[in-house]
């Protein structure tokens, strides 16, 4: 049964008569429609996490109507095998018709009061709806179950024309008029998500290479969760990964990316040093190291019962994080970024920029605001080195090898460690990520499989 927490009015409803009086309330029949379309409909959107577990229940915990014609829904989500629910974010349309340009992203059809089909459909991709939501959110202030605010010096404008980006990614961003970015946070957990957090609190003590938000809006019911944030966008950036892969393809002596791996070195340290300057750091407790490796143990153990090429390796991965158990220490406890990589950066007017605080969203937020080592980003960037020299038909083992180091050498610049002189915390930290790199890759991307693996062979053989 579908619940919902305001009525939805058949006046806010596009292009409908007063027969359609509500899409969320009356009648029952229509409530339980809505609820299976949804149910279908979700697992095949890029940002739903739950893909692999069916669905059990789906019901909507608050809905608020943002502008007219576009309704604001929170939705949890419970799946087979699983003990806790989920909460995603979504913006519904509903309409007796729909325009030509929304037909492709009509989720389906539901019965009116008065018998009329509504068309339900993904209201981001409808430009009016996403013009309104974000004039809503400069004019600030509660509507319903949802919050809007700004910083009142920095302004939002009006009249920007919207677009989705149509990238991979685990939210939805939206830009207006190429001065702005909104995303939308899909999977909703309580709490201040730390991409309005961290990049808010640098830009409070200066720190010059960061996006600061611009706006944002957050649930106010049935818990705090930030929803969506607006920071300005670079129209002329190129993101690290489109840099580097074209770097891989060419020959390495013409050295194009090398100094910028270098900066980029220097910009992940003076973020490091940013974030330990603005929040507080703790020293790592004394049995810190060996719980750590236990972890990165348990999670290979798992990992290796679902893929079966990495069973092979287990004894020398083993070794490698006993080894870093053994060293017994490890960096300062910190604020961090938390999933750094190529694709994380940016590079525009001749500086790198490093965006996307949210971490990995499929990790608790608890965790993701929590302080860890300083080491697991610039593991993060190193393998994301290896995967641009390794995609493809021409793999370019010295070109990764090359910029890795550059890079290391960059980062011990300005940072206060040079990784280089850690190595055996840093490959331990290194497997880690490709162990987890294996599971992704043999779930979601088969034909990349061999790029994790050949890094845990490489990592095996350095111990």
């Amino acid at each position: 049964m579908i619940t919902s927490t305001t009525s939805l009015s058949a006046a806010s409803l596009p292009t409908t008569s007063s027969s359609a009086t509500s899409l969320l309330t009356e009648p029952a029949d229509t409530r339980g429609r809505l609820a299976a379309l949804l149910a279908r409909w979700l697992p095949d959107q890029r940002w739903f996490a739950g893909r692999d577990n069916k669905i059990t229940s789906l019901s909507v915990v608050a809905a608020t109507e943002v502008t007219p014609g576009c309704f604001h829904l929170l939705v949890r989500v419970e799946h087979r095998g699983e003990p806790d629910c989920v909460h995603y974010q979504l913006l519904l349309g509903a309409s007796t018709d729909v325009p030509p340009r929304l037909r492709g992203h009509v989720i389906g059809e539901v019965e009116g009061p008065t018998g009329r089909g509504l068309l339900v459909y993904d209201a981001v991709h409808d430009q009016r709806a996403t013009v309104l939501l974000l004039d809503r959110i400069r004019r600030g202030g509660t509507m319903g179950n949802l919050r809007f605010e700004s910083f009142p010096r920095t302004g939002v404008p009006s009249n920007l024309a919207p677009r989705v980006l149509d990238v991979e990614q685990s939210n939805t961003s939206i830009v207006y008029g190429d001065r702005l970015i909104l995303k939308l946070f899909r999977r909703v957990q309580p709490g201040i998500n730390p991409d309005l957090e961290v990049p808010t609190v640098l830009a409070r003590h200066g720190y010059a290479q960061g996006l600061a938000p611009t706006a944002w809006f957050h649930s106010l019911a049935p818990f705090f969760a930030t929803l969506g944030v607006v920071q300005p966008y670079l129209a002329d950036a190129t993101d690290g990964w489109t840099l580097a892969r074209e770097s891989a393809r060419s020959p390495l002596e013409r050295g194009d990316f090398i100094e910028e791996a270098r900066g980029l070195g220097r910009a992940t340290a003076a973020l490091h040093v940013a974030l330990s300057e603005s929040f507080p750091i703790t020293a790592a407790p004394a049995d810190h190291t060996a719980r750590l490796a236990d972890a990165m143990t348990n999670r290979l153990r798992h990992a290796a019962s679902l893929v079966p090429a990495l069973r092979a390796y287990v004894p020398a991965l083993n070794a490698v994080f006993a080894e870093f158990a053994q060293a017994g220490t490890d960096l300062p406890l910190q604020r961090v970024h938390g999933d750094l990589h190529l694709g994380q950066v940016l590079r525009a007017g001749g500086d790198w920029h490093i965006v996307d605080f949210e971490g990995e969203p499929a990790k608790p937020l608890t965790e993701r605001r929590g302080d860890h080592s300083p080491v697991g980003d610039v593991a993060g960037m190193l393998r994301s080195f290896d995967y641009a020299a390794h995609i493809g038909d021409s793999p370019r083992p010295e070109w990764a090898e090359h910029t890795r180091a550059v890079f290391c050498g960059g980062y011990a610049e300005v940072g206060r460690f040079d990784p280089r002189g850690i190595a055996v915390v840093l490959r331990a930290h290194e497997a880690d990520r490709a162990v987890y790199e294996v599971v992704y890759e043999a779930g979601h991307r088969p034909d990349w499989l061999t790029v994790p693996m050949a890094a845990v062979a490489r990592l095996c053989r350095t111990l």
